[in-house]
């Protein structure tokens, strides 16, 4: 049964009636998108329906070949308006920081939101972030002023000592 089958499946026995469609991310990974007269109840609070069903449908596939690729479930380009409201947001609070110079914690994130804001700022040359390693029961990211670049001090020409 292919990953888009299955999702039928699994949303037709939860009693959704659904169209996907098959498409791949920027990652490479799979991607299922779902247009259904029900989106909201579908995505559900802060989009909690659709990363549960996401979590479902992978351990399904996962369970059948271990090396199975991640598949991507969204619904009427729920995620993909959620990354960009996330990184507008970000990005005013990166404002903040560029003219104070003082950093700024963000809130909680999960390990999703926290990747996107990372790959947002990852070319910034005035705006970092950091966040501590996953196993740290904090979640959070702060964004740091970069120290400017220094460029290398130039070269003198070398003065010449020859005696005439």
């Amino acid at each position: 049964m292919t990953p888009k089958e299955l999702l039928d499946t699994i949303l037709g026995y939860l009693g959704f009636v659904v169209q996907i469609e098959e498409t791949q991310s920027e990652g490479g990974n799979p991607t299922l998108q779902i247009y259904t007269e029900e989106s909201t109840r579908l995505i559900g609070r802060e989009g909690e329906t659709l990363e549960a069903i996401q979590f479902l449908l992978n351990r399904l596939l996962q369970s059948k070949d271990k090396d199975a690729p991640k598949v991507i479930v969204d619904c009427e380009m729920y995620r993909s308006m959620r990354e960009d409201r996330i990184v507008q947001r970000v990005r005013e609070l990166a404002e903040r920081v560029r003219i104070s110079g003082r950093s700024l914690q963000l809130e909680p994130m999960n390990s999703y939101e926290r990747r996107i804001v990372h790959n947002a700022f990852k070319d910034d040359p005035e705006v970092g972030t950091w966040s501590p390693s996953d196993s740290a029961r904090i979640k959070q990211i702060t964004l740091l002023k970069r120290p400017p670049k220094r460029d290398p001090e130039p070269q003198r020409p070398q003065e010449s000592t020859s005696s005439q």
